[in-house]
């Protein structure tokens, strides 16, 4: 068994080598949304297969699917002892503008501490440290604690569309007691947390239609009825002055936050107050009764994200609109589903629209809410590890994004997911200089081959969920 100095010790001496070989995965510019990196999408898969391979992993094999493929292997050699399933991603966001980086996005550069280009900490940092964390172990043992799994998908920065698919085919073979995911961030810089819930997502588009053209307003304003007046009226009907959602039975199935998770939240001691100054907002805002943090994890929400339609260039256009629209999203919590979010907002506009227009409804991205007991011994076997390196206390977090993958993986494999990340907020992920902070590379290391480890101590019938 592998000691936290000999961790240490492996890891100080490996640092340079880890960084050179991190560094060449980051080079590859594997974005999954632009077609013309279908062949450095293979690339990235081919250079993870190897590196896997020279961790010590068995099996490995690149998976094809409906689009980008996906990276398989495993070790499963600790007889009677748990399976995990490591779980994430190689593919990376696009990088315009180009202009805002302060080095080329798939040139890797070291900065003040800081690992900076494309996927540095969203995601292919994080899976490169699990990667580096079984090596690690096997290189010092010649054996794993546990047994272990990777699946690494190219397509989740696209909405993973083939990867549901996979996992159905190949339940028996993705069997594990729990799955493992590094794709979200500590609470704050040196505080490391645990996300124990993931929201879920429920997004229409509401088309309104008028007139079958524009037309003059001079000639008839005040006669025939505005789509741009229909969706405002539609859009101001779904809260109240404080924030709440007025769609009837919005809240029907949501299941309340513990004393516990309460308590949880006010021992994050989150400053509200700094919070508006760092937003510029005269005021935050929101459903009664809940915290800011609270309402932005932990509750549903119902937000317009965009509004269209007549005419919005230079100058002034006199006209009266034949059509206007608006986008929205739904945030869900447990035990929402999508489905009946989209049924109740249905219901809600055709009650509420104004006469003379036609309205339609069009659901787009789905996905289901996830949560994990915080309890659950997994999760503690989890803040053990981390607060060996960290030296404080984990602290528990629900995530206000979604993340609807994990909700799958929960759906179809039944279960528990532990999401332990090691980047920041602050990171830039998904914008211009996109980076990962060296000290949380070096720690989260460390976490992780101590967490292999705490796991070996739970029996499987404990990680049941």
């Amino acid at each position: 068994m592998a000691t936290m100095d000999q961790l240490n010790g492996y890891f100080e001496q490996h640092r340079e080598t880890h960084l050179n070989e991190l560094k060449e995965f980051l080079s590859i510019p594997s974005i999954s949304a632009l077609s013309e990196h279908k062949e450095d999408m293979t690339k990235a898969a081919d250079w993870l297969a190897a590196s896997l391979k020279q961790a010590g992993l068995e099996n490995v094999s690149i998976e094809p699917t409906g689009g980008h493929p996906a990276v398989y292997a495993d070790w499963l050699h600790a007889e009677g002892q748990p399976t995990i399933l490591i779980y994430g991603h190689y593919d990376v966001q696009p990088v315009d503008p180009l202009n805002l980086w302060d080095s080329a996005p798939f040139e890797p550069e070291v900065r003040e501490g800081k690992l900076f280009a494309r996927g540095a900490t969203d995601d292919k940092g994080q899976v490169f440290m699990h990667v580096k964390a079984v090596e690690a172990l096997m290189q010092l043992d010649g054996k794993l604690p546990i047994n272990v799994k990777f699946i690494i998908e190219g397509e989740e920065e696209v909405g993973s569309p083939n990867l549901v698919a996979f996992i159905k085919d190949n339940k028996d073979r993705l069997a594990a007691d729990t799955i493992v995911i590094s794709d979200t961030a500590l609470y704050a810089p040196g505080q490391p947390a645990i996300c124990y819930a993931l929201r879920g997502l429920s997004g229409v588009q509401i088309d309104v239609h008028g007139a079958k053209s524009d037309l003059h307003s001079g000639v008839y304003g005040g006669g025939v009825p505005n789509p741009i007046h229909a969706v405002a009226e539609i859009l101001a009907s779904f809260h109240d002055k404080e924030g709440t959602i007025l769609v009837e039975d919005f809240y029907e199935n949501v299941r309340p936050l513990s004393d516990d998770e309460r308590q949880a939240y006010k021992e994050l001691n989150f400053d509200e107050e700094e919070q508006r100054k760092e937003l510029g907002v005269p005021a935050l805002f929101g459903e009664p009764g809940y915290s800011f943090l609270e309402r932005t994890s932990a509750r549903p929400t119902l937000e317009v994200n965009g509004v269209f339609g007549g005419f919005s260039g230079e100058g002034i256009k006199t006209v009266l609109p034949a059509e206007a629209g608006a986008k929205i999203t739904c945030r869900l919590v447990p035990d929402q589903t999508p489905g009946e979010i989209v049924n109740k907002l249905k219901a809600h506009v055709e009650k509420h629209k104004p006469e003379g227009v036609t309205v339609i409804v069009t659901p787009f991205d789905q996905g289901l809410p996830y949560i994990t007991p915080f309890d659950h011994p997994a999760l503690e076997a989890a803040s053990r590890s981390y607060e060996k390196v960290y030296e404080v206390p984990t602290v528990y977090t629900r995530g206000g994004g979604s993340i609807p993958i994990v909700a799958d993986f929960d759906a179809i494999l039944g279960l528990p997911v532990v999401l332990m990340g090691f980047g920041l907020e602050t990171e830039n992920l998904h914008g211009p200089n996109e980076h990962l902070t060296l000290e949380n590379f070096d720690k989260g290391l460390r976490v992780l081959g101590d967490y292999y480890e705490e796991l070996a101590g739970l029996t499987k019938d404990q990680l049941k969920k």
